[in-house]
């Protein structure tokens, strides 16, 4: 069975066959589940933990 993988930004499980992959200089693999995540992280350098969809949101709020 294929492999499921956890978004590196919101927290969302990737179905197998979608997502995208990003490989930082230092060899870190980042996988997203949609742009919206990717240009967050990589471009704007959000914080997950300031957005009520991530999942660390929730999981600051305990």
């Amino acid at each position: 069975m294929p492999k499921t993988y956890e978004c590196s930004f919101c927290g969302r499980e990737i179905p197998p066959g979608t997502g995208s992959i990003y490989v930082r200089r230092d060899g870190r693999i980042l996988r997203f589940c949609s742009s919206k995540c990717r240009k967050s992280m990589i471009k704007l350098k959000r914080d997950p933990r300031k957005f009520k969809w991530c999942k660390a949101y929730k999981q600051r709020q305990r």
